[in-house]
């Protein structure tokens, strides 16, 4: 999860060979987290591997009770992340379904771009198309989707804090989604979701991060809504990354694009 600034070098890990994230050019022990990549080299493949397991209750179609697989490949030139996310979400799509009746869903690409960099200060920004390639169709939108986002990256320092092991930053996002062909049965898509983030690491291992992810929807009328997080993970063995994340609404009614009721996740990853 390395910051779109980085030197192209790996960053330094801690005793045990874990690398934590780098949130600004040259900071080995500063956050880097799936959205912000890692550093290229020139030697073979580099890139991300992650499988994560979500229970959700109550979701729209993407918002569902799955497994998703992420492969993220690492580039030096202006576009510096390709990802691709393989979902499958459980037949008893709620919050009690079962990881062993996995379906297809929707498969989704995208491309992150290098960052602009301003007052210390990074802008990575993104593109992203997603297929309606989920079988049964009940699983998916059943529509084409192209969504555009960008993002701020601050690193901050905490009062109180003993800033030898703790590193921290404030995350903004904004993405808009859209609907562009498929289905002309199934609901059109028009939203935009917005993420405020903290994240934290500790030693150069743990991590924390707390999230508030409100959503408009422009089908309902700008109806909002708005889920929170709360996530705990750590950096282990070399290159690798596992946490827990607990989730659940903050305001407005189900329906909502991108919002649920609860979830618990849980996920793993290894960097390249």
């Amino acid at each position: 999860m390395a910051s779109d600034g980085l030197a192209q070098q790996p960053a330094a890990g801690n005793a045990d060979g874990a690398q934590p994230p780098s949130a600004e050019p040259g900071a080995a022990d500063a956050p880097r987290d799936e959205e912000s990549g890692s550093p290229a080299r020139s030697d073979g493949w580099h890139g991300r591997i992650e499988l994560k397991r979500q229970n959700t209750s109550r979701g729209t179609p993407e918002e569902s009770t799955k497994t998703t697989l992420r492969v993220e490949t690492f580039f030096t030139g202006p576009v510096e992340v390709l990802r691709f996310d393989f979902p499958f979400p459980d037949e008893k799509a709620d919050f009690d379904g079962s990881p062993f009746e996995p379906r297809l869903g929707d498969i989704k690409t995208r491309l992150r771009f290098r960052p602009l960099q301003a007052s210390g200060y990074e802008f990575p920004s993104f593109v992203e198309l997603t297929f309606p390639t989920a079988d049964p169709e009940s699983l998916g939108s059943g529509k084409y989707q192209l969504s555009a986002g960008i993002r701020m990256l601050a690193p901050v320092t905490l009062p109180a804090i003993d800033r030898t092991s703790h590193t921290s930053r404030l995350e903004a996002e904004v993405q808009q989604v859209n609907s562009i062909g498929g289905d002309p049965e199934r609901k059109d898509i028009n939203y935009t979701k917005f993420e405020l983030t903290f994240y934290d690491v500790w030693r150069k291992t743990y991590t924390l991060k707390l999230k508030l992810k409100p959503a408009v929807d422009w089908n309902l009328d700008g109806d909002t809504g708005a889920v929170s997080e709360v996530e705990g993970g750590l950096f282990f063995a070399r290159d690798w990354r596992a946490w827990l994340m607990l989730g659940g609404r903050v305001w407005g009614p189900s329906g909502i694009a991108s919002t649920y009721d609860t979830r618990v996740e849980i996920g793993v990853a290894r960097t390249f």
